[in-house]
This record gives C-alpha cells, sequence and structure tokens, in this order.
C-alpha cells in the first residue's frame, strides 16, 4: 500500500517530488484498477501544487461527493455525467492542502446498501464491502495513500476492515458535508481510509485543522471496554478471535481491559437506526423517487417504498430514543477511555452480490462517536477490530488504535 506518512517524508527529505508521487498513484491505478473495478473516472492531467502539507497526496473521492472537474454520478443512471459547478467543501479542503483529488471511486447507489462491481483486492471472488466501496479497495491495493468516504450506518468501518485497511469515522460533523449528497442528514458521517493508523491520524488532523489529533506519544494506561454488542447477534468465531488477539496486544501494551455490556437504553437506540435513516432517506431522494423510481438499484428502490409507510412520529420516537441512549454513553465514558469492538461480524462475505452487514457499526454511527478500525493479522482475509471513543475524542480513538497496531506489529 501507498503510506501518507511515507510519502510527505520523502517530499519532505527532497527524495521524492510532488508529481512523482502523484505519478506512483496513477501508475498503481493503469496497472492494478483493470481488475479491480474501484475507479469511477481518474483526473487526465491533474494539477499538482508544489506547496502544501499534503503536496504529493493523491485522493480517492467517493462519488456521491462533488467535484469541479471530475463528474458525479452517484452509483446511479440517474446521474450519469453529471458534472457539478463546484467542490464539495471536503473537496475544496484538499486542494487547499496541496492534496490532488485525482480520481472518484465506486459507490453503491447514493451510498445506499447495493453491491458495486468492485472486488475485495485481497480476494477477488469477496466483496469489498460498501457502500464506501472503491475507497477502500482503492488504498488497499495501493492505488491511493488517501481516500475518502461516507457512512451512514457502516460504510467506512466495515469495508475497511473488509479490505485490510485503517479508517475512521470521525465525530459527527468535524468534517463538513456541504456538497456531499444527503442520505440522512442525522447520521451521514465523512470518513477517511489510509494504509495505517498514522496515516489516517495525519491526514485527519490536517483536513479538520486539529494538530492534536496526530498524536505521537502513547496514550498512557488507558481504561478499555471489551464490548461484544450481544443485542447485534452473535460475531463470527474468526472475528471473535481478532478481538482476542487486540486484547492481547493491548494488555500487554499497558492497557486494561475489561467487560462492558451495554445497558438500556443503548441496545433500543440501535434498534432505531433504521427508522432515522429511512425517513430522513425517503425525503432526501424524494425527487429521485418521484420521477426516477424504475431506474434506481433493487434493494434501494424497495428500501424507499417502504419508507413511506413511516411517519413523523415513530420518527420523533427514534430520536428521542438516541438522545437517551447519548446521554447514557457520555456517562460510560466516566469508566473507560475507549470501546472496544469488532468491525464487522467477519471477513467480507463471497461473491459480490452482498456488501456485508453493518450491524456492528450503526449504534455508534447514530451516537454521532469517533470510530477507528485496525486491520488484526490472520490467515486469510483481513480481519478488523473497531476502537470507539466519546463524542469529539478523536485523538484519542486514534491512539488507542495506534497502540493496538503497534503492538500487533511488535
Amino acid at each position: 500500500m501507498l503510506s501518507l506518512v511515507d510519502l510527505r517524508t520523502r517530499i519532505a527529505a527532497g527524495t521524492l517530488d510532488p508529481a512523482g508521487a502523484v505519478r506512483l498513484s496513477q501508475e498503481a491505478i493503469a496497472a492494478r484498477d483493470p481488475g479491480i473495478g474501484a475507479i469511477v473516472r481518474q483526473h487526465p492531467d491533474p494539477a499538482i501544487p508544489r506547496g502544501g502539507p499534503l503536496a504529493g497526496i493523491a485522493v480517492g473521492i467517493k462519488d456521491i461527493i462533488d467535484t469541479a472537474d471530475l463528474p458525479t454520478q452517484m452509483g446511479s443512471p440517474i446521474y450519469a455525467g453529471w458534472q457539478p459547478k463546484a467542490d464539495a467543501a471536503i473537496v475544496a479542503r484538499l486542494r487547499a492542502l496541496g492534496a490532488v483529488p485525482l480520481a472518484k471511486t465506486t459507490t453503491s447507489p447514493f451510498a445506499s446498501h447495493d453491491p458495486t462491481a468492485t472486488v475485495n483486492p485481497r480476494d477477488r471472488g469477496h466483496t469489498p464491502g460498501g457502500s464506501s466501496a472503491g475507497s477502500a479497495a482503492a488504498v488497499a491495493a495501493g492505488m491511493v495513500p488517501l481516500a475518502i468516504g461516507t457512512q451512514t450506518g457502516g460504510s467506512v468501518i466495515r469495508p475497511a476492515a473488509f479490505c485490510g485497511v485503517a479508517a475512521i469515522k470521525p465525530s459527527f460533523r468535524l468534517l463538513p458535508t456541504v456538497g456531499v449528497k444527503t442520505f440522512s442528514w442525522a447520521l451521514d458521517t465523512l470518513g477517511l481510509f489510509g494504509a495505517g493508523i498514522r496515516d489516517i491520524a495525519q491526514g485527519l488532523s490536517l483536513i479538520a485543522d486539529r494538530p492534536g489529533l496526530d498524536l505521537d506519544e502513547a496514550p498512557g494506561t488507558p481504561r478499555i471496554g471489551l464490548c461484544l454488542q450481544d443485542f447485534a447477534g452473535p460475531a463470527d468465531p474468526e472475528a471473535l478471535a481478532a478481538l482476542s488477539t487486540a486484547v492481547r496486544a493491548l494488555e500487554a501494551a499497558g492497557a486494561r481491559v475489561g467487560d462492558l455490556t451495554l445497558p438500556a437504553p443503548l441496545p433500543e437506540a440501535w434498534a432505531c437506526h433504521a427508522t432515522i435513516q429511512d425517513y430522513e432517506a425517503r425525503q432526501a431522494l424524494a425527487w429521485e423517487y418521484t420521477h426516477h423510481r424504475a431506474r434506481l438499484s433493487p434493494e434501494l428502490g424497495d428500501q424507499l417504498d417502504a419508507a413511506q409507510a413511516l411517519d413523523a412520529a415513530a420518527y420523533d420516537e427514534a430520536r428521542r430514543s438516541a438522545h437517551r441512549a447519548r446521554r447514557v454513553l457520555k456517562d460510560l465514558f466516566r469508566d473507560v477511555d475507549a470501546i472496544l469492538t469488532v468491525s464487522a461480524p467477519g471477513r467480507a462475505p463471497a461473491g459480490l452480490g452482498t456488501t456485508g452487514d453493518a450491524r456492528y457499526n450503526r449504534l455508534w454511527t447514530l451516537m454521532g462517536v469517533p470510530c477507528v478500525t485496525v486491520p488484526v493479522p490472520s490467515d486469510g482475509l483481513p480481519l478488523g477490530v473497531q476502537v470507539v471513543a466519546r463524542f469529539g475524542d478523536d485523538g484519542r480513538a486514534l491512539a488507542v488504535a495506534r497502540m493496538i497496531e503497534a503492538a500487533l506489529a511488535a
């Protein structure tokens, strides 16, 4: 994989210039993407700034995020060839830092559940996950050192785990979603994919203009709550084995790990995620549903059909449930510094007919808290564990994730 940290180090040392760094991505896309299908459109002749903290860093942009110089097609034939007039705020910020938004990456239609044609670079007979399929696959295949995705349920953490890369879904609204196609305005969150935890930490700290997010020092003796999320159903044995491996690594590094069972109303809030998501999706995609229902993908079309029956009373009660759960979760973080759980039920499913199950991600997206997925070495397809911290404590989530990563590598 291409490492953002490594490229920045080489550019700063003068052994690589920004144009050469971008050329590495261009060559990798040309060589690898024909067999993977992570890229929707690549800029044929991008401007490459020579200055800026992210100069020379090529970025993959999920194709629901507006770009003024490349089409934004939402993974849907409804928007085939559609060209925005302006960059989304996140893309404008990347350009201001000197980064090069080099390519648009595949997405499930409107960031829904339907699978794309993208394959998992680790095994092309398996899904890369979704809806940020192309962003995860492009980083895993070494095409770009940084990619931007979105998460409404589990669309950053899950594909990162399936593809064996690091990723963060930051605290809600840490990154601006202006210019990003809305699915659910209460849930949609931008996220970052990178080769390792330091890569996403540096990327996020620069993009969010918060230097404290890139922590070089270990987080001391953190208190970790081991959470199985039993209300979401059992994980596969290999996912639980990866979780046990991460626990042993944390304990060896000095962390204190204890079991954590999430009390009411957190399980009840988890069950409310779909009501909030679908009630808002019905409104966010009202034009597409009214005028182009026949052109919607099968699963999304059925989802929006069912959403028509949701009423405001159910939506309001779901939001109240989420609010109650956030208050309880805030209190839980008085006793633990971070929560450790699985990133996905297991390895990436075989075939391309599914994007996998987001059941271990939905609660944390609804709570708006930062989540980081850490790859856990194992035989076969990748596995990941998920670090969750309190709202606004993204730096701690990254520091604990880095602690796990370093301990696993020791």
